[in-house]
């Protein structure tokens, strides 16, 4: 039997992801693999506690009602074998989740498998597997952070809340501010508010998600698209008009010219936030599930960063 995912929205998610298990990580970090084995085995039918991407797959599962066809498919991908791995069955069994398909690699990188399984999004918490989706341009892909601990999402919308520049488009209006300042940044994007942006790890994914939007009829549809930047006017009119030629509709928009995003995720409570800065990751994860996107290997953003990080050591080891 074939089976065809074009038109399907795919999310891979890890089962540290999906599920909380730190406690079995480290015990796999600070023993041996088979002390590891031997507790996943001695604690198969213990149901694990739900983690950071649990709530936006949950939701997301729930769009197939809305069609006679899938529109959303999760692989659960995990670094666990086949053996060890029963437990996260069992436990995605008990919760009641719509998941057939899994990848259970037995300790090698995950992103190989991407490309087999049309994988439009990775949630993960292996650095080294999203790296290499984002330089491959295989699919989005992000880290994403321990859940906070009161977190209630919403129960009716699917909330889905992304960072602009380095996320939805390319890291270049990010590279100007970074390097140029401000002022140049803001007449950069004043010249050229009418060049559409280029497009960034993220563009595929909020494309596929609006058209899931418009598929189901806006009326009916439970998503929600929004953009929390660090932009302000005028260099917010670029991002508008950029959506426009991607025929890509967005519910909301925060810009917020460098104020802290947690205050408005919190209001906005997303099922998940995306975003390539730490500092702003961090702060979010506190209060709604969020995740970073790295840059490409090759991006000359993530050269400058490394190289002002590497000054600034010196400056401060040096006493300069």
């Amino acid at each position: 039997m074939s089976v065809d995912f074009r038109n399907t929205l795919v999310i891979g998610v890890s089962s540290r992801a999906l599920f909380d298990l730190e406690k079995e990580n480290n015990i796999f970090n600070s023993g041996s693999v088979e002390s590891y084995r031997k507790y996943q085995r001695e604690n198969e039918m213990i149901v694990l506690d739900k983690g950071a991407a649990y709530y936006l797959v949950d939701a997301l599962l729930k769009l197939n009602s809305y069609s006679s066809q899938r529109l959303v498919e999760v692989i659960v991908m995990s670094k666990n074998s086949p053996d060890t791995g029963l437990r996260i069955h069992n436990s995605i069994s008990h919760y009641g989740l719509d998941i057939t398909r899994s990848a259970f690699s037995g300790g090698e990188p995950l992103s190989p498998f991407l490309q087999a399984f049309d994988v439009d999004l990775l949630l993960t918490k292996h650095q080294e597997d999203v790296q290499a989706a984002i330089d491959m341009e295989q699919c989005a892909a992000a880290v994403i952070y321990d859940p906070p601990s009161d977190y209630l999402p919403d129960e009716e919308k699917i909330r889905f809340a992304f960072d602009a520049d380095a996320v939805i488009f390319s890291d270049e209006s990010e590279y100007i501010y970074k390097t140029g300042g401000i002022r140049q940044f803001q007449e950069n994007e004043v010249i050229n508010e009418d060049v559409e942006l280029k497009d960034g790890p993220f563009a595929k994914l909020i494309r596929v998600l609006s058209a899931i939007h418009n598929n189901i009829g806006s009326d009916k549809s439970p998503i929600k698209l929004s953009i929390v930047t660090a932009r302000n006017s005028p260099a917010h009119i670029r991002v508008i008009k950029t959506l426009r030629k991607w025929n890509v509709h967005v519910d909301q928009a925060f810009f917020l010219g460098g104020l802290p995003k947690d205050k408005v995720l919190k209001a906005l409570r997303p099922h998940i936030f995306f975003d390539d800065q730490r500092a702003h990751v961090e702060p979010a994860s506190k209060v709604v599930p969020s995740s970073q996107v790295p840059y490409k290997t090759s991006s000359p953003l993530r050269d400058y960063l490394e190289n002002k990080v590497h000054i600034d050591l010196v400056k401060v080891e040096t006493g300069m």
